[in-house]
């Protein structure tokens, strides 16, 4: 009813990732029980998710809310087809570069012609869901990565693209640089789960060492 659509969404995980992340990293682990459960928001509907993504590059989160909540007054729900209604200009003056209102124009076209959407991805793997995503203009790897995991909620994405991951994990394991093949190699350690651990280890960047 109503009040579910007002309840904030959160990625869902449970004992099970907790104890499966703890017993394979007790570095992670000892983070973990530190911090306690942590609540991340997810933006079920893969547009909108997309285009506050688009809207976020580059900028602070506070000039992101800005704007995403100024894009919102602008369109009242955020649809391809009310995009595609809008002015490229009005959607600038909600606070972005024509730039990201064109990279946004060209996304809400690609979804209502169906080149690409939400049903279609459903099917594909993490993999094929970031090459169809990044076809896009102004949706890079990481981007594309963030959606798979704060909209779609896939359990298994880690992104050697996120410069915070990374360096969480070299200060979790006192190490001073990270190849790929190092990464790759937790990765692994954490599947099928990468998706908690992602989210603990952004919150370890931010903790007193």
């Amino acid at each position: 009813g109503a009040y579910q659509s007002k309840r904030m969404e959160i990625f869902e995980y449970g004992e099970r990732e907790i104890d499966y992340l703890s017993r394979c990293d007790e570095a992670l682990g000892s983070v973990i029980r530190r911090i306690g459960r942590i609540e991340r928001r997810v933006t079920p509907d893969l547009f909108v998710a997309l285009t506050e993504s688009i809207i976020g590059q580059q900028i602070s989160n506070r000039a992101m809310e800005r704007a995403v909540g100024r894009f919102r007054a602008q369109l009242g729900t955020i649809t391809p087809e009310r995009v595609l209604r809008t002015d490229r200009s009005a959607i600038k003056e909600c606070g972005m570069s024509f730039r990201k209102a064109d990279y946004i124009l060209a996304a809400a076209q690609a979804f209502f012609e169906g080149r690409i959407s939400e049903s279609d991805l459903v099917g594909l793997s993490d993999r094929e869901v970031v090459a169809r995503l990044t076809q896009l203009p102004g949706v890079g790897v990481w981007t594309a990565e963030m959606l798979l995991l704060f909209s779609m909620r896939r359990p298994d994405v880690l992104s050697y693209n996120d410069l915070i991951i990374r360096r969480s994990l070299m200060n979790l394991h006192g190490l001073t640089e990270m190849t790929r093949a190092d990464f790759e190699r937790y990765r692994k350690l954490y599947s099928p789960y990468g998706s908690v651990a992602s989210i603990y280890l952004w919150a370890a960047d931010k903790l007193p060492m």
